[in-house]
C-alpha cells in the first residue's frame, strides 16, 4: 500500500546547502529525479506533482535528450545554439505554445498574448511591446517606488518582529504597482486583492500535466470549468471588465495608464479590432504576467539574502552609497548595480516560468535529431540557468556572476524567454523588482521563519511551497 501511496502522490527531497565561514549558499531545490526509466506513467505523476522535480543529473548538462512519453515524442532543448535554431532561426514553426499552457489558460486570457500565435500574435505583439516600451519605465518609476512606500509605511505599524507570509505581501504590493500602471487609479486596493486572489485560486485548480495530449491528442484535453474555477474566473473577469468598459465609455481614471494607451490606440487604428473582450484579454494578461512573476522573484529575493548575510550586506551597503535616506527612484536604478544584480541571479535560480514548451508545427531537424510534427519540444530556464558548463557552481547563490559587466553567453539566460516571443515587459519587471528591493532593504531585513522548510514546486509558476511565512525586523 505504502509504494502505490508514493506513485499516486509522489515526492521528492529538496536539497539546501549553506557554509557561513565560506559564505557559500545553495538555495533549495529539488534533488534530481531517480525513478527507474520506462516508466512514463510514474514519471508523469511526478510531474503532476511538481514539474521541477522530473529532471535526472544528466538534463542538467548541455545538448538535446529525446524521450518518448506513450505516443508523444518529446525534445529537451538545453543548447545555447539549438535554443536559438527554435526560438529565433525557426520560429514560425514552433511559435505554437504547448496545448497544456494554452488550455491551462485559455479560459482564464482568452486570445491574450500570452497564449496567442498566428495572426492574432503578430498584429497584437507589436501594440503590447509599444505600450510597455522600457522608454516608458521612467513614467512609471514613482508608481513603483511610492507604492512600496506605503507598504513599508504599513509595516511600520506592524511592529518590529511582525510575522507576515512574504509571498502575499509581494504579491499584494505588485498587484497594486501593476494596476495603477495598467488600469490608473480605478482598480483600488480591494479591485488588485480581488484579481490577485482570483489568480491565486486559478492556479491552484489548474493541473500541471494534461494526459489526453501524451496519447494522441494533438490539442490535448480541454479544462473542465469546475464550479470553483468558474467563480475563480468570474471574480477576475468582473473587475477587469467594468475598468475596461469605464475607460471606453470615458470614464477611466489615469490617461497614462498602460490601459489607456491600447484603448487610445484602438480608436486610431479600428482595424485591430480591439473589442470590449480583446482589450480584457490582453489587460487580464499583462496583469497576470506583471504582478504574479515579479512577486514570485522578490519573494525568492528575501529568501536568499536571508541564507546569504553577506549579499545583504553589500546590498544595504549599497543602497546607503547611492542613495543615503532619501527613497531609492528610478533615476537611481543604473547606479544600483548590487540589488540589479542579486535581481537577475534569483531570475536564474528561480526563473517565474522555468519551463518553456512549444509544439512542432511541421517536422524539423533539430541538431542531430529528426522532429515529428506535433512533437513537444521543451527549453527548460531551470535546466539551462543550473548547467555548469554555462554557470559554475550553478546551484550556488552568488550575484556576483552579474557584476561588473558580465554578461551569460547568448541564449544561456532566459528568464523572460528569448526570441520574438521574449517578454515586451521585461524591462518593467527588472525596473520593478530592484526598486522594490531597494525602498524595501533601505528599512528592513526579512527573515525566514526557522521552522519553515522552503521548498520550489511549479504549476503555471514557480513558487515556495505554501508561501513564504517571515519575520520584519527594522533597520
Amino acid at each position: 500500500m505504502r509504494d502505490i501511496m508514493a506513485w499516486l502522490k509522489p515526492e521528492n527531497a529538496s536539497i539546501e546547502r549553506l557554509d557561513l565561514d565560506r559564505e557559500a549558499f545553495e538555495p533549495t531545490h529539488p534533488a534530481y529525479y531517480e525513478a527507474p526509466a520506462g516508466k512514463p506513467l510514474r514519471l508523469l505523476l511526478q510531474a503532476r506533482a511538481n514539474l521541477l522535480a522530473i529532471w535526472r543529473e544528466k538534463h542538467f548538462e548541455p545538448g538535446i535528450g529525446e524521450m518518448k512519453i506513450f505516443r508523444r515524442q518529446v525534445l529537451v532543448v538545453n543548447a545555447p545554439e539549438a535554443i536559438k535554431y527554435v526560438v529565433a532561426t525557426r520560429h514560425e514553426n514552433f511559435e505554437r505554445k504547448s496545448p497544456q499552457m494554452r488550455r491551462a489558460l485559455e479560459h482564464l486570457l482568452g486570445d491574450g498574448l500570452f497564449i496567442s500565435d498566428g495572426d492574432t500574435w503578430k498584429q497584437r505583439r507589436p501594440l503590447v511591446a509599444d505600450i510597455v516600451h522600457k522608454s516608458r519605465v521612467p513614467a512609471f518609476g514613482g508608481i513603483m517606488a511610492g507604492t512600496t512606500e506605503e507598504l513599508v509605511e504599513r509595516w511600520n505599524n506592524l511592529g518590529d518582529g511582525a510575522s507576515v507570509n512574504m509571498l502575499h505581501e509581494m504579491a499584494g504590493l505588485t498587484a497594486e504597482i501593476i494596476a495603477r500602471s495598467v488600469f490608473g487609479n480605478d482598480l483600488g486596493p480591494d479591485g488588485a486583492n480581488e484579481v490577485t486572489e482570483g489568480f491565486t485560486d486559478y492556479q491552484s485548480l489548474v493541473d500541471s500535466v494534461n494526459f489526453c495530449y501524451f496519447v494522441g491528442m494533438d490539442e490535448g484535453m480541454p479544462l473542465f470549468r469546475t464550479p470553483s474555477m468558474k467563480r475563480a474566473i468570474k471574480r477576475i473577469h468582473r473587475i477587469i471588465d467594468k475598468v475596461v468598459e469605464d475607460h471606453l465609455a470615458g470614464d477611466g481614471g489615469d490617461k497614462s495608464s498602460m490601459l489607456d494607451l491600447l484603448i487610445r490606440r484602438q480608436k486610431r487604428n479600428p482595424e485591430l479590432k480591439l473589442d470590449v473582450v480583446a482589450l480584457r484579454n490582453e489587460a487580464a494578461t499583462i496583469f497576470m504576467a506583471g504582478h504574479e512573476t515579479t512577486a514570485a522573484t522578490l519573494t525568492w529575493i528575501w529568501y536568499l539574502l536571508s541564507r546569504a548575510p553577506w549579499v545583504e550586506k553589500a546590498v544595504h551597503d549599497e543602497i546607503a552609497r547611492v542613495c543615503g535616506d532619501r527613497v531609492p527612484g528610478v533615476a537611481d536604478v543604473p547606479e544600483l548595480e548590487w540589488c540589479r544584480a542579486v535581481v537577475e541571479e534569483a531570475l536564474r535560480l528561480y526563473p517565474p516560468v522555468p519551463i518553456l514548451a512549444r509544439q512542432a508545427k511541421d517536422a524539423d531537424r533539430i541538431g542531430k535529431h529528426d522532429v515529428k510534427a506535433a512533437s513537444l519540444i521543451l527549453i527548460v530556464p531551470w535546466l539551462l540557468h543550473r548547467t555548469e558548463e554555462l554557470f559554475p557552481d550553478a546551484h550556488s547563490f552568488k550575484p556576483e556572476r552579474f557584476m561588473n559587466g558580465k554578461r551569460p553567453t547568448p541564449y544561456s539566460y532566459i528568464p523572460f524567454a528569448i526570441g520574438p516571443r521574449i517578454c515586451p515587459g521585461l524591462q518593467f519587471g527588472l525596473t520593478e523588482a530592484i526598486l522594490c528591493l531597494a525602498v524595501i532593504a533601505q528599512k528592513y531585513r526579512v527573515r525566514v521563519q526557522e521552522n519553515h522548510k522552503v521548498e520550489a514546486v511549479f504549476q503555471l509558476t514557480l513558487r515556495p511551497k505554501g508561501g513564504m511565512p517571515v519575520t520584519l525586523h527594522r533597520r
